[in-house]
C-alpha cells in the first residue's frame, strides 16, 4: 500500500487494473484502496481475502489486510505527514515480508513510503532498504549485505553507499565494501539472465582522482576491489570518471548501445541522479542481497498530487514486471 496519504494506493490500484495478473495481491487497508479507486476513476469491487494467497472473484481488486493496521486510515488527510500513516506503511511491509518468508508469495513490490512519517511512527529505520534488511536478519541477528539498484530501460546503477550523510559515505568506501557491491551486482544480473555482466565502477573523486591529485580513494580502495573482482572471474573495470561513465553505460540503441550492463556508483546521489534524469516513469528500485525479491517504483509519495487522480502507474507496472523476472 505504501503511505496511505500519498499516491501509493492510487498507483497500486491503477497498476492492478491495467495488469490484472492472477498472481497479484494488494496488501493494506480496503477503505484506503476504495478511496484510491474513486480518485483514479475506477469502478471496481474490492474483495477482502482471508489469506494472502486466496483467489478473488474475476475483476475484483484482491486485498489482504494485515491484522494490526491502525484504524480510520482512509480518513487521514491526503498529502500530509501522519504518524498513523507511517505506522500502517511499515506494518504492511512487515506483514508482506512474513508472507514471502512463509512461502505464500514469490515477490514483494512496495509502493512509496515517507521517511518522516516512518520516523513520526517510531519506526527505527530510515527507509525500505534498512527495514527489509532487519526483517531478513539470520538467527544470530546478522544482517544480509544489501545494495540498492535503480534501473530503467537505458541504465542500471548499483550503489556502494545508500542513506547516510555524504561525509559518512566517503568513509564507507572501502575495498571490502566496493568488492562486495560488485559481487552482489554480478550475481543479481546473472540471475536476471545476463551470462557475463559488464560492470563499470565509477570513481569517487573528479576525474576518478586523476592519479591521486584529487583524492586517493580510487588508488587505495576502488582499484584494488576491481582487481580482486576480476580475479574472481567478474567482468569489472574502472574506476571511471563519474561525470562520463553513466553516459557510456546508457543503452539507447541503435545510435547509442551501452558499453556496460551496470554501473557501480559510490554514493546515493552520484548514482541516482543520472537514472532519474532519464525519467522516473519506467524506473525500478531493486533491493539486491536479500533472501527474497523486492522491487518498487523509482519515485516517492508525491504528496503534491495525492488525491488528484494524476498519479502515473508506469513505474509501478515496471516494478511488477521486474519482480516477475527476478522471481522466475
Amino acid at each position: 500500500m505504501g503511505d496511505p496519504c500519498g499516491i501509493g494506493p492510487e498507483i497500486a490500484v491503477s497498476a492492478w487494473a491495467r495488469d490484472r495478473g492472477a498472481d497479484l495481491r494488494l496488501v493494506g487497508d480496503p477503505e484506503v484502496f476504495r478511496r484510491a479507486l474513486r480518485v483514479m476513476g475506477l469502478d471496481l469491487p474490492v474483495a477482502v481475502l482471508e489469506r494472502s494467497d486466496d483467489l478473488a472473484p474475476p475483476d475484483a481488486l484482491p486485498v489482504w489486510v494485515p491484522a494490526d493496521l491502525p484504524e480510520a486510515l482512509a480518513a487521514l488527510p491526503m498529502g500530509q505527514i501522519h504518524a498513523q500513516a507511517g505506522l500502517a506503511a511499515a506494518r504492511c511491509i512487515v506483514a508482506a515480508v512474513h508472507e514471502q518468508q512463509a512461502g505464500r508469495s514469490r515477490a514483494l513490490v512496495t509502493a512509496p513510503i515517507h521517511k518522516e512519517a516512518l520516523h513520526a511512527a517510531g519506526v527505527d529505520h530510515p527507509g525500505h532498504t534498512e527495514l527489509l534488511q532487519a526483517l531478513c536478519a539470520d538467527a544470530q541477528g546478522r544482517l544480509p549485505p544489501v545494495r540498492m539498484m535503480l534501473a530503467n530501460e537505458e541504465l542500471r546503477v548499483v550503489l556502494v553507499t545508500i542513506h547516510v550523510a555524504l561525509r559518512e559515505a566517503v568513509d564507507q568506501i572501502t575495498t571490502g565494501r566496493v568488492l562486495q557491491t560488485i559481487r552482489i551486482a554480478d550475481a543479481a544480473l546473472r540471475r536476471a539472465g545476463l551470462a557475463a555482466p559488464r560492470i563499470a565502477v565509477a570513481g569517487l573523486n573528479p576525474h576518478a582522482g586523476e592519479g591521486g591529485l584529487f583524492g586517493v580513494e580510487e588508488i587505495e580502495h576502488i582499484a584494488p576491489a576491481i582487481a580482486q573482482a576480476r580475479e574472481l572471474g567478474i567482468d569489472a573495470s574502472g574506476p571511471y570518471a563519474p561525470d562520463t561513465v553513466f553516459m557510456r553505460a546508457r543503452h539507447a540503441p541503435p545510435r547509442h548501445p551501452g558499453e556496460f550492463d551496470v554501473v557501480v556508483a559510490m554514493t546515493h546521489d552520484q548514482g541516482l541522479i543520472p537514472v532519474k534524469y532519464l525519467g522516473v516513469e519506467e524506473g525500478v528500485n531493486v533491493t539486491l542481497g536479500l533472501p527474497l525479491v523486492r522491487t518498487s517504483p523509482d519515485h516517492g509519495t508525491a504528496f503534491d498530487i495525492a488525491g488528484t487522480g494524476r498519479a502515473d502507474p508506469a513505474s509501478m507496472l515496471a516494478a511488477v514486471r521486474m519482480a516477475r523476472v527476478l522471481a522466475s
